[in-house]
């Protein structure tokens, strides 16, 4: 835990911009939601700011609660790109209340510095994998909120209506697309140029990380063979999805968290 060794300014960025996001999950489900979406583009924008001065103001430093923060950024995003496509959609107070938790963590769990010997395009090969996090992350809230739909509709319940259903499915199964794509050229990579990303020393190991990122990649790809081979819909694709899912969040995040918080080591 990093606090006393965070910046003034990042140390003031992550409290307002977390106390932003908590304000618009507070003000989400009350009528009049113009406040809330404001003080959610705020938060998103300085969010942005905060990854910006992480990554380029001071020493850079990466590990499992930045990636996260970065996700979550990512999520909001795709969100905001959706809004402008689709102004019938609203936002769930879930989604500001993760950016405003990722954030704090980010605070306190600064993770490790980077490798003197890694290479110039190692930023490339994690902004790949953490779009695909994002994009993973992004299709699990629409499933959560396709589940929930259908449950609403089952019991004949009155509240504010979205997208159609079949919209929602539909974008769902494309961010699953794109980040099963993206989460292939990551591996891909990672086995074949390891060590020119990370530098020597840090070829492929058949550890956890490397099981858990094989099992998650299967799975999706599973899914993707379930849904657009055998017509796979509703409750099956989406336990799949939420299976595939929590691998790869156990795959780096996991091990990541393991590693600098319950270890107190550097990967």
């Amino acid at each position: 835990m990093i606090l006393t060794s965070a910046s003034p300014l990042a140390l003031g960025l992550s409290l307002g911009v977390s106390a932003a996001y908590a304000a618009s999950a507070a003000g989400a489900s009350r009528p009049d939601k113009k406040l809330a979406q404001v003080l959610v583009w705020l938060a998103w924008v300085f969010h942005g700011i905060l990854l910006g001065w992480g990554l380029w103001g001071g020493e850079p430093r990466f590990g499992f609660a930045p990636a996260l923060s970065v996700t979550a950024w990512l999520v909001g995003l795709v969100y905001a790109i959706e809004v402008y496509f689709y102004p019938q959609m609203r936002m769930p107070w879930l989604l500001p209340g993760i950016g405003a938790v990722a954030v704090l963590l980010a605070l306190l769990f600064p993770g490790n510095p980077l490798n003197e010997s890694a290479s110039a395009w190692l930023p490339l090969h994690w902004a790949l994998g953490i779009a695909s996090y994002g994009l993973f992350a992004v299709a699990v809230v629409h499933a959560w909120l396709t589940t929930r739909a259908e449950a609403r509709m089952r019991t004949a319940a009155n509240g504010p209506h979205g997208l159609p259903l079949l919209t929602m499915e539909r974008l769902t199964y494309r961010f699953v697309s794109v980040g099963f794509v993206l989460l292939s050229a990551t591996l891909i990579a990672g086995f074949f140029f390891g060590n020119q990303l990370y530098g020597s020393g840090h070829a492929i190991k058949w550890d956890h990380k490397t099981i858990f990122s094989l099992l998650s990649w299967a799975t999706f790809a599973t899914l993707m063979v379930g849904r657009f081979r055998f017509g796979w819909r509703g409750r099956q694709a989406i336990r799949v999805l939420y299976m595939g899912t929590g691998l790869l969040l156990l795959a780096y995040v996991g091990s990541r968290f393991v590693m600098e918080v319950v270890l107190g080591r550097a990967l």
